[in-house]
């Protein structure tokens, strides 16, 4: 594993939005894995910026969210989908028939996830961004996530619920569950590039480098995975 420590949190989405252009640059048919917290914003408004004053062009490149909440309405401004379209791919050319996502009010939950895990199999992602939650889980994965685990519908835990509690009018709106990439799935992605900000994130960044590697801490998961680039800004490396 690869970690940069960038001197602030801007800077990291530039260092992260390098790799991604030299990736979506060198590839035909680029496919990208794309995360929706707070983390990755950073690496999205450089790629707006990039598109919109160098020509960096998405038009070919297709998307993968990671995860998607149950039960919104299709046109509910916190559907992930509605995010990413809304924060990027909205603005760098993404063609929408190219940029996937599990559905959040499915007919049948089981084909859903199934469908959504074997979509995400044969795409084979080149370039997966993830983010690093407070309690340590990826995607929707939260502690006690089997390391074989596929893409399933999950229960939020009431940390990640009031994490994300900020984005709805009210607390008590935030889904109580999503259909989430598994860590096996998310595993498939030939290169992780993996971010992670502010001083909460730091307990959950050194479990991830120094901890044990077990399922009590999803993220440790990464340090299993032949090709991780880790760039932290200072408070979140804050801890090593």
């Amino acid at each position: 594993m690869q970690v940069i420590k960038a001197g602030s949190a801007e800077r990291l989405g530039v260092e992260a939005a390098d790799l991604v252009e030299k990736y979506v640059r060198s590839s035909l048919s680029p496919v990208l894995g794309l995360a929706t917290g707070g983390s990755v914003l950073p690496i999205y408004r450089e790629l707006i910026r990039r598109h919109q004053e160098e020509g960096l062009s998405f038009a070919s490149a297709q998307g993968f969210l990671l995860d998607e909440y149950l039960g919104l309405d299709t046109d509910h401004p916190q559907l992930y989908r509605n995010v990413i379209q809304t924060r990027f791919t909205g603005r760098v050319g993404f063609d929408p028939a190219g940029v996937h996502s599990p559905n959040a009010r499915p007919d049948d939950l089981d084909e859903e996830c199934h469908r959504y895990d074997l979509l995400v199999t044969n795409a084979r992602i080149g370039l997966q961004i993830l983010g690093v939650g407070r309690n340590g889980h990826l995607a929707f994965n939260e502690p006690g996530s089997p390391f074989d685990s596929r893409t399933r519908v999950v229960g939020l835990a009431p940390e990640t619920r009031a994490d994300n509690a900020r984005f709805f009018p009210r607390p008590d709106q935030v889904p109580t569950r999503a259909i989430t990439q598994g860590l096996a799935t998310i595993m498939q992605a030939k290169h992780l590039l993996v971010v992670a900000s502010g001083a909460s994130k730091a307990p959950a960044v050194r479990d991830c480098l120094q901890g044990p590697i077990g399922e009590s801490c999803p993220v440790t998961i990464l340090r299993t995975h032949p090709q991780v680039t880790m760039i932290l800004d200072p408070d979140a490396a804050g801890a090593l």
